[in-house]
């Protein structure tokens, strides 16, 4: 399974289709993966394992969040003010 994920993020140009996801708004798209990178990152860390996995969910949120989001998602995180669930 491993070598599959790696040879996923290895062909990776941008974000695949999500079915969850079928309006051109993409706006909870990049949340839920914003999300999604964070708990897979705390999980698979609390288990300490490799987080490469989780890679996969940062790619897609880069390629589809607008950096001034992330930037402000991370200070909120830092400071402990973010909104989501992680």
């Amino acid at each position: 399974m491993a070598e599959d994920i790696k040879a996923k993020l290895e062909n990776y140009r941008t974000a695949p289709f999500d079915a969850r996801f079928p309006n051109q708004n993409q706006t909870r798209n990049c949340w839920s993966n914003y999300l999604d990178y964070h708990r897979c990152q705390k999980a698979l860390d609390a288990k300490g394992v490799d987080n490469t996995p989780c890679d996969w969910y940062k790619r897609v949120y880069k390629s589809i969040c607008p950096m001034s989001w992330i930037q402000k998602w991370d200070d909120q995180r830092a400071e402990g003010i973010f909104p989501g669930k992680i």
